[in-house]
């Protein structure tokens, strides 16, 4: 597969992300999932998936979890419900991550990952000592299946997000770098924290996204826009991903799932977006 192979992210059954025959008729040759449902979670899906992306010509490269309860409402709610770090719901969904990693496995795919929350400032609490905990035991689940996990960015700044790397320890840990994230939650300069964590880079979405008011940020969304049309600076991204040696997928999100034929046409124009970027950076 040649260099800076062409993603989007896709759904079996759960609703997030785009078809699978959206994938194909834009002949784009990789995929990052959403997990199925907890039923859909079997060998018979796996195979069954796994015949359509290979009639297609096309690589499941990630599977993320996700968790019922979960909304991304507005950032006070994202930051009470998303994720690993809210403790009420911490045991049952570390719990479905194993279950993940194991579907994941059925799919012969070596990443997991996902969005662990809003990881508490205070490294001496209970809540960051009981989160790290639980992501080491996810860890060593994801390990024993040959498979690392992937922390999607955002929600922390960038140095916060590596002091909780470092504090777990594990060699599995790494990151799925989203430049809009950064924008969205107001949480740093993507471009800037792309070079800071650019070691742990192991996947990345491209997805563009404009700011909050100044006086806003960090307790107001910004905006998600098509890329190429927001603060991001796609063909800057690309360099500082070049610069930093990453070879994988560029894996499209486009997050207007009420509006699947906007979400099609604007992943069609991302794809001609970054194809011409790639000729443009790689010759």
């Amino acid at each position: 597969m040649q260099k800076w192979p062409i993603g989007v992210f896709a759904s079996v059954d759960a609703g997030l992300g785009v078809h699978l025959d959206v994938a194909r008729e834009l002949s784009i040759p990789t995929v990052q999932l959403h997990a199925p449902h907890r039923e859909s979670r079997t060998q018979q899906t796996a195979d069954t998936f796994l015949k359509r992306c290979s009639d297609a010509g096309i690589t499941v490269t990630a599977v993320f979890g996700g968790f019922e309860g979960e909304s991304y409402a507005d950032i006070a709610t994202t930051a009470r419900t998303v994720g690993l770090v809210p403790e009420k719901t911490r045991l049952p969904r570390l719990k479905e991550m194993k279950e993940i990693s194991d579907f994941a496995k059925l799919l012969g795919c070596g990443t997991v990952a996902l969005h662990i929350g809003f990881v508490p400032e205070d490294a001496d609490g209970a809540s960051y000592r009981g989160l790290i905990d639980a992501t080491r035991e996810l860890l060593d689940h994801v390990e024993a299946n040959g498979q690392r996990l992937h922390l999607e960015t955002g929600q922390e700044t960038a140095d916060h997000l590596l002091a909780f790397i470092e504090d777990v320890a594990r060699d599995n840990l790494v990151i799925n770098f989203d430049p809009a994230n950064m924008i969205l939650y107001g949480t740093g300069d993507p471009i800037e924290a792309l070079k800071q964590v650019g070691r742990l880079v192991k996947s990345v979405h491209c997805k563009d996204a404009t700011w909050a008011p100044p006086q806003e940020r960090g307790e107001a969304w910004g905006r998600e826009v098509p890329l190429g049309e927001g603060d991001v600076g796609m063909e800057t991204y690309l360099r500082t991903l070049e610069d930093l040696g990453y070879d994988g997928p560029l894996t499209i999100e486009r997050e207007i799932a009420h509006d699947r034929e906007r979400q099609k046409a604007d992943i069609g124009h991302a794809v001609r977006l970054l194809t011409e970027l790639r000729a443009k950076i790689l010759g």
